[in-house]
């Protein structure tokens, strides 16, 4: 996922790759009672209407990039807090909240890097962009107390410039929404790679599924040295917006403020950071 870095203790070659993330794990061998492309076509659709609501919520997206030594002890850290929303033709907005200053080692952040984190990591698998991908059902997987239908997702053509996923979903058999993703950003770049992650999505409005947690913890493998990077993304504070609110926006650090708008309900939490304590998604009563 990021440009290594040519300073001397990156020479250091980790010989273990490991990973607090998993594909499928317990799948079963059950066909749905829907024919698959159904399936595929509705969660699409869903997606799709998902996407065009988010655009009526301004969040806060957390995000921490550390680098580890071989004892995945921290080495440096790169940190921003952004307040995103959208203008009326949903593009995409804005604004630093915190940027303290860069300490990464061993590897740096790369234009590349802060695309996925904006539009790779919290992934939207919408009716216009699954045309690009071979999705493929793989059966059915529990994800706490949901039950999913399981799908392998690769693109089926790599445009230059262009950034994909590549990996799995995890669809509520009931919903048919996405409430969970694990794979890797793609393609790999000479110089430049990409770690797997995770995210957890939750009910935020009491109907659609809102990304609110991605992790990550992989082996950068550059052609001379191997990285250790740990990432933790948290998306925060969703607030719903009217069409009457003016939202200002810039790319300027400092301490600005939301739409003074009540939240909508969000009785649940993201995920802790430690592992242990990490609750998969859950739906609102």
């Amino acid at each position: 996922m990021f440009h290594k870095t040519l300073v001397l203790a990156a020479l250091l070659v980790f010989a273990c790759s490991s990973s607090f993330a998993q594909g499928p794990a317990k799948l079963r061998d059950e066909q749905p009672a829907m024919p698959v492309d159904e399936i595929i076509r509705k969660f699409a659709d869903k997606e799709k209407e998902f996407k065009d609501a988010r655009a009526q919520y301004v969040y806060q997206q957390d995000i921490q990039v550390q680098s580890l030594n071989a004892n995945d002890r921290v080495t440096g850290e790169w940190r921003q807090v952004w307040e995103v929303g959208f203008d009326t033709r949903g593009r995409r907005i804005e604004k630093v909240l915190k940027a303290p200053m860069d300490t990464l080692k061993d590897f740096s952040m790369s234009p590349q890097d802060l695309q996925d984190l904006r539009e790779i990591q919290p992934f939207v698998l919408t009716s216009d962009d699954i045309v690009k991908y071979d999705v493929k059902y793989l059966g059915k997987e529990l994800v706490d107390e949901i039950d999913c239908f399981v799908f392998e997702v690769i693109p089926r053509k790599i445009e230059k410039d262009q950034r994909y996923f590549q990996g799995h979903i995890w669809v509520d058999d009931k919903d048919l929404q996405i409430v969970k993703t694990y794979g890797k950003a793609v393609p790999d770049l000479k110089g430049n790679v990409f770690p797997r992650f995770e995210t957890y999505r939750e009910q935020i409005d009491g109907k659609y599924w809102f990304p609110t947690y991605t992790r990550a913890l992989d082996t950068l493998r550059f052609d001379t040295y191997s990285a250790r990077i740990r990432e933790v993304i948290k998306y925060e504070k969703y607030k719903k917006f009217e069409a009457d609110v003016k939202l200002t926006f810039g790319d300027a650090v400092d301490e600005g403020r939301t739409t003074d708008k009540p939240a909508a309900p969000a009785d649940k939490k993201a995920p802790a950071l430690d592992p242990k304590y990490k609750q998969p998604p859950t739906k609102q009563k």
